[in-house]
């Protein structure tokens, strides 16, 4: 190839053909070439420092060449200079720019859009001001009045506006204003413009500084809105479409500018709410539940309501197009398709009073009309709450009554509005609840089964008061009507209607517990069955299913009777799936809950179960330094449910685990766990090791110093809020490592301390449950070394009672106080100045259980009562509120 002469760079004819014929093979379908034989050639002239030169001379000058090869050629231009512009001479540089620019006009359109992207890049990596030249182009290109030149420089821009906002609004040198000054005034223009691809490209590139907010556009506010107005009703759907964006871009992030004209947007919104293109309709629909998030005054909308809920609902029915309706027919007995499994994530174990929010997994789902439109009615139901009823009422009634086959998509919207509002209108629809119930219960064994599944998730809707009113006759009657309903659902034979019935039941699992308990054999032999008949997708919602029953109901799954149908199935699994396939996740989850479940009735299943965890967990740490010696391919949420399951089994079996431990090399493994690199191991890893120091801490003792400074580093880390789950973790098995082996946590005592004081005096922007395990296990330290902590109490005692009059009566707590007398009796005048937040601290005990604590609690009181005379005990004692004041008189002040 030739050596670059830098202005006057010329490719060679040769070079030129064979490049061409390999992009020609590359892009043609009936190539017999292999393709992987092609990309290496093209690989390999990657490495001449010219090569980027001839993709660029294709794409802007190879007029013989068809569009494709010269478009091939620019994408891979693009994905070269990702990696190497920065390392190219400046000449090639320069060359390549000076070839795309004249190209922003090219007569054919997927050209000019190629070079639009490449132009991106080139700024994403080298900055406006590594190209001066491009504003002018830009400018010359949007003021030359063809229509080419401008479509191609307003598609170059708005991939800018797309990628890289924020190079627009930022101070160039040279430059007399920001870019950004230069292209709003001319991007406003083409608002107006008779081209529908100049209005959408330019309202597009604007929508994208919303949440930027330049000072120029915030400036030019209302000359925005004016455009927006202007546009509303555009005969372009794409724009729109970018009008109900913007809209409800705005109200998210600057409500305060739609406000004086928040009638007119309603108005608009209401319009095109009902659109006859689906996706503009959906643009609008986010606008409900953003108006509802954004806190504005609901009085403006209240007055639209009435319009606008018959809109909803008459877009909740299904469209001809949706894919549901397809899935719906699809018979049990069809196996799933690799991709009709969606990706499922384990939630680490978790020490603490809050768990992590688990949402409903819809991310897998494709979101639409009908989807927005409920969700918009859950919104607006949580915010009216009861108001809508009047309107909303009538019109549920009106389609639940159809007759017909034809009116089933009716039938089936009523039913899912129900449940939306299931949760805002409790109030209003309390009293009708037994003839709620009394009407879906039926339609689970509708014909349709849309509408048999719909009735299953609305009524998991009403589960928490179906439960409630299971205390009298007629309310059990319906609680057993709604849980034998559910049942027979789960052995549709439908899949979706299996898919609604299990998660369904999971709901009413979680609220009835341990109503359950008298109807577990009929439960375990319908979930048992399911277990036998489901496809691959719905087995693991089976799985969570049993989960949920042995969380719900605890200690009464351990008897004979229910064993034996629940656990043979299972273990007949546990022996079918390997231990590198994924479906072992939910399973190992599965038995995690039954672990805790079962208690000690668990032991004679322990052994295998222990030792594939521990299996699991060895294969992985080797697979991941040497993939081909392990046999699989590394995942680390192998290592995470098998430390979760071993969470499960010590929490069940107790001391009962001993046995195992000790014949097992789980302690080395557990302490690579808690250095991993991933944060999701090291959380579980943490979890596991605070559950064995309840349980057998002489089987840590020999690493112990190891894994105190793993734990301890976990808290001083810069990255705390990133990991807090993690420093949560480690935090709380700090503190039971230190009540078991007591003086020999001393050496990393101070440091331990050193992070907690910040977590308790910052407590407010931080995770509720990282607070109360920082105060416990400062609290547990204290009582452990009190000579060690005390000479420090002036420094954390004022946060630290705070943080500890917010946690709930526990054994926890108790230590915690523990602590407290111990560095009180060490070091009195410590806690003199904090004295007020002590009294507050010991009022927040609804009673302290331990009598032994108790006393001390009250010695330590008499002690400064005595301390303080001359008034300044009565001084502290009228600076509390007198609940706190009848709260101290149990101990005897």
């Amino acid at each position: 190839m030739a050596a670059a002469g830098s202005a006057s760079w010329q490719p060679q004819e040769e070079g030129l053909k064979e490049i061409c014929g390999l992009l020609e093979q590359q892009i043609s379908p009936s190539s017999s070439a292999d393709k992987s034989q092609i990309w290496q050639q093209l690989q390999h002239y990657s490495q001449f420092p010219d090569f980027n030169n001839y993709l660029a001379f294709i794409l802007a000058r190879a007029e013989g060449k068809s569009v494709e090869i010269r478009q091939a050629a620019g994408l891979l231009l693009k994905n070269n200079l990702r990696t190497a512009y920065k390392m190219m001479s400046p000449a090639h540089q320069q060359y390549i720019k000076s070839e795309l620019l004249p190209c922003l006009g090219a007569a054919d359109k997927h050209i000019r859009s190629t070079v639009g992207t490449i132009i991106s890049v080139v700024v994403q990596l080298g900055g406006i001001l590594g190209w001066p030249e491009l504003l002018q182009a830009f400018i010359n290109c949007l003021d030359s009045n063809d229509l080419n030149h401008m479509e191609g420089a307003m598609d170059a821009l708005s991939k800018i506006c797309e990628d890289i906002p924020q190079v627009l609004d930022s101070d160039v040198p040279g430059l007399a204003e920001r870019p950004i000054n230069i292209f709003l005034p001319r991007l406003f223009q083409f608002f107006q413009s008779p081209h529908a691809s100049l209005r959408k490209l330019s309202l597009g590139s604007v929508n994208q500084y919303i949440m930027l907010m330049p000072s120029a556009l915030y400036a030019s506010v209302d000359k925005y809105l004016h455009g927006l107005f202007g546009l509303a009703n555009d005969p372009a759907a794409e724009v729109r479409k970018l009008v109900c964006a913007a809209f409800v871009q705005l109200i998210e992030v600057r409500p305060s500018v739609l406000e004086p004209h928040m009638k007119n947007v309603i108005e608009y919104m209401l319009q095109v709410n009902k659109d006859t293109d689906d996706e503009v309709a959906l643009e609008a629909c986010e606008f409900w539940s953003a108006y509802c998030d954004a806190q504005l005054p609901p009085e403006i909308l209240r007055e639209y309501l009435p319009r606008l809920i018959p809109i909803l609902l008459s877009n909740m029915a299904y469209a001809d197009d949706d894919e549901s309706l397809a899935e719906a027919e699809e018979d049990e007995s069809l196996p799933d398709r690799d991709q009709d499994l969606k990706p499922r994530f384990h939630t680490s174990r978790f020490h603490g009073s809050e768990d992590a929010e688990d949402d409903d997994d819809d991310s897998f789902n494709v979101w639409n009309l009908r989807k927005c439109s409920a969700a918009a009615l859950d919104v607006l139901s949580n915010v009216f709450g009861d108001e809508i009823l009047p309107t909303l009422m009538p019109i549920i009634q009106a389609k639940l009554a159809a007759t017909g086959d034809e009116a089933w998509k009716d039938r089936e919207a009523a039913v899912l509005a129900l449940g939306a509002v299931g949760e805002g209108c409790i109030n209003g629809l309390y009293p009708h609840l037994s003839e709620i119930v009394a009407f879906l219960i039926p339609l689970l064994d509708d014909k349709f089964p849309l509408i048999r599944s719909i009735s299953c998730w609305t009524l998991s809707r009403f589960s928490k008061y179906i439960v409630q009113d299971s205390g009298h006759q007629k309310g059990y009657e319906q609680f057993d009507a709604a849980l034998m309903g559910l049942l027979r659902r789960i052995l549709d034979t439908n899949k979706r209607v299996q898919e609604a019935a299990c998660s369904a039941f999971a709901t009413l699992e979680e609220e009835a517990a341990e109503e359950l308990a008298p109807r577990l054999e009929v439960i375990l032999q319908h979930l048992m069955c399911a277990f036998g008949k489901y496809q691959r997708r719905n087995l693991r919602i089976v799985y969570d299913a049993i989960g949920t029953l042995a969380d719900a109901v605890g200690g009464e799954l351990n008897q004979p009777v229910y064993l034996e149908i629940l656990m043979p199935p299972l273990i007949a699994k546990w022996h079918q799936v390997p231990n590198s396939d994924k479906d072992l996740f939910p399973l190992l989850e599965c038995f995690t809950s039954i672990a805790q479940a079962l208690g000690t009735g668990f032991t004679q299943f322990a052994q295998p179960v222990f030792q594939r965890c521990i299996n699991i967990i060895q294969t992985q740490q080797l697979a991941k330094v040497d993939p081909v010696s392990a046999g699989v391919q590394y995942d680390k949420e192998f290592i995470v449910c098998s430390l979760d399951l071993l969470s499960g089994l010590t929490e069940g079996l107790g001391s009962g685990i001993e046995s195992l431990v000790s014949q097992s090399n789980l302690r080395d493994l557990l302490l690579q766990c808690c250095m991993d690199d991933a944060s999701d191991v090291r959380q579980s890893a943490f979890a596991l090791l605070g559950d064995l120091a309840r349980v057998c801490p002489v089987h840590l003792h020999p690493r112990l110093s190891e894994f105190l400074d793993i734990a301890a580093k976990q808290l001083n880390t810069p990255k705390l809020k990133e990991t807090i789950s993690v420093a949560n973790n480690a935090c709380w098995a700090i503190g039971e490592l230190a009540i078991k082996v007591r003086q020999e946590i001393s050496p990393i005592v101070m440091t331990v301390i050193s992070c907690l004081v910040p977590i308790l005096q910052h407590a407010e922007g931080l995770n509720k449950s990282l607070v109360e395990n920082s105060a416990i296990t400062l609290g547990r330290l204290a009582w452990v070394c009190p000579d060690l902590v005390s000479p420090h109490m002036e420094h954390f005692m004022q946060s630290w009672c705070i943080a500890l009059s917010m946690i709930r009566d526990d054994i926890e707590k108790e230590d915690a106080f523990r602590g407290l007398c111990a560095m009180v009796r060490a070091n009195p005048s410590g806690a003199l100045s904090s004295l007020v937040f002590m009294c507050k601290a010991i009022a927040s005990w609804h009673e302290i259980r331990s009598e032994e604590l108790h006393n001390e609690v009250c010695q330590v009181l008499h002690g400064y009562k005595q301390m303080l005379r001359n008034g300044a005990w009565d001084q502290c004692m009228s600076a509390l509120e007198p609940p706190v004041k009848d709260k101290l008189s149990k101990y005897q002040v």
